[in-house]
């Protein structure tokens, strides 16, 4: 308890002062923005509309934050057994305020929520139980909004679209919600429809981001800040383009077509426009929900419940491994609301909105640091780093060592047999030691597809260590490596 509270009261700490910083910053930028364009009512509109999402998404983060603070004033007061029991309160009382706002604001800043729901590695039970929501409940689009932007954006009436249109949501997400359809033609499918008027709070949750950034620079980790900012806004600006998001569906479900267990919805191009996206429907139930009632057969003695657990994270794994350094092109928004089970066990993999390319000479590189970590060839690791555009302070590797470590150490350790998976104290232990080092030696440069691996992993590392599978390394890991280093060499043979 002791190690977690700590860094809870870390972050409380930082939050308070950079949010003092970010409310004074941000309000410049309003008042700034308003006088310039005094004569434009719709700008000026807008000023005030963002300028009051951040005085709503900055009132209730000063909330968390001073909860946690003082709370480590309070409980020097009492018993043990009482701070426990004020620190579980706090937890619940804490994430109920922030998955709310979340979905209020909708947005990035409910991306934001979406990602921290898949840290159940180092997030209390209580903020998974409530971020869980945001995963696949965000507050619906009214119908006839829904209608009118699916008009528009396909340029026909609803009835001749589709044969017939469910007005009931199969799913709200942050930026596009989604209708169960039928086509003329009996083919039942996936509507996904652009939540009007989202692109302007995006952008405003854009520049929140970057002031609060700018204005936490001092205390958060010597990282190249620029370019993750730079990559998260790229990213968040592609979800909006759902053109381009069925072009990369379609791009993936192709490379992928024939892996065993996996399907990806391909979409239905005459029913796609920039702001609706039609896909084959797939029917299934969100991951996280069968793997916990796998979990709980599992704990009631059933033999086969932790084999299903270790197949369904092996897959997973496998299938992003596929993504990246097979093909280079990756869907990068695991949260577990994108990831569903069927019946028959089958993954699906859902929202190409945000999504990866690499560039050829990038996917060789990570390829390489890959069998270089696995198979202990840690000599070769400085060099590969250097060539895929990665700097520190000293000019030497060993932050960057570090941090492939904290990534792959649990990938390498099922090479050689069952993985030990740490803790939520180890963890944050881990992140503790991985902060010293930042700041013995800072990372200057990074390479702009880190931002987006990174995100990917991180939360299949939280997914894999909530759940601790026994990842069959012969059957999950070595033949993806395997072909893409074949891929590689017949690739130069050709050169």
């Amino acid at each position: 308890m002791g190690t977690e509270l700590r860094a809870w009261l870390a972050v409380a700490d930082s939050f308070i002062t950079a949010l003092e910083r970010l409310a004074w910053d941000a309000r410049a930028v309003v008042d700034g923005a308003a006088e310039a364009v005094a004569g434009a009512r719709e700008v000026q509109t807008e000023g005030l509309r963002r300028g009051a999402r951040l005085r709503k998404t900055g009132w209730m983060l000063t909330q968390v934050a001073a909860g946690y603070r003082l709370y480590g004033l309070r409980s020097a007061f009492v018993s043990e057994a009482a701070a426990e029991r004020m620190l579980e309160r706090l937890h619940a009382r804490s994430a109920r305020n922030f998955s709310r706002v979340s979905a209020e604001q909708g947005g990035a800043f409910l991306k934001l929520g979406q990602l921290l729901s898949a840290r159940s590695d180092l997030l209390p039970a209580i903020w998974i139980e409530e971020l869980a929501s945001l995963q696949d409940d965000a507050p619906p689009v009214s119908y006839p909004e829904i209608e009118r932007a699916l008009e528009q954006a396909l340029g026909a009436p609803v009835e001749r679209l589709f044969a017939q249109l469910d007005p009931e949501p199969h799913a709200a997400a942050s930026i596009g919600q989604v209708h169960r359809a039928i086509t003329h033609e009996g083919e039942v499918v996936a509507v996904k429809v652009q939540r009007p008027g989202v692109e302007a709070l995006v952008e405003a949750d854009l520049d929140m981001l970057e002031l609060f950034v700018e204005s936490m620079r001092s205390m958060l980790p010597d990282l190249d800040h620029a370019t993750i900012v730079a990559e998260t806004r790229s990213a968040v600006r592609a979800e909006l383009d759902y053109a381009k998001e069925a072009h990369v569906a379609g791009r993936v479900a192709r490379a992928l077509d024939g892996m065993a267990g996996v399907i990806i919805p391909e979409p239905v191009d005459a029913l796609c426009g920039p702001t609706v996206l039609t896909t084959r429907f797939a029917e299934g139930r969100k991951i996280t929900l069968v793997l916990d009632a796998l979990e709980a057969r599992a704990g009631a003695g059933d033999p086969g419940a932790r084999a299903q657990i270790s197949e369904l994270l092996g897959r997973l794994l496998a299938l992003y491994l596929r993504q990246v350094l097979e093909h280079g092109l990756f869907q990068a928004d695991p949260h577990p609301g994108n990831i569903l089970v069927t019946l028959a066990g089958e993954l699906v993999l859902l929202d190409f909105g945000c999504s990866k390319e690499l560039p050829p000479e990038a996917r060789a590189g990570y390829l390489a640091v890959l069998r270089a970590f696995l198979f202990g060839e840690r000599e070769r690791l400085p060099a590969l780093f250097d060539a895929l555009g990665f700097e520190t302070r000293s000019g030497t590797p060993d932050t960057l060592l570090a941090f492939t470590d904290a990534l792959l150490g649990e990938i390498a350790q099922s090479a050689g047999g069952p993985v030990r998976w740490p803790t939520r104290a180890e963890l944050l232990e881990r992140a503790g030691g991985l902060a010293e080092q930042l700041e013995r030696d800072p990372v200057t440069a990074l390479p702009p597809e880190l931002v987006m691996l990174g995100r990917v992993f991180a939360t299949l590392g939280g997914l894999f260590t909530r759940y601790r599978p026994e990842i069959d390394f012969a059957r999950h890991v070595l033949p993806v490596v395997g072909a893409a280093l074949q891929q590689e060499e017949d690739h130069a043979t050709l050169v």
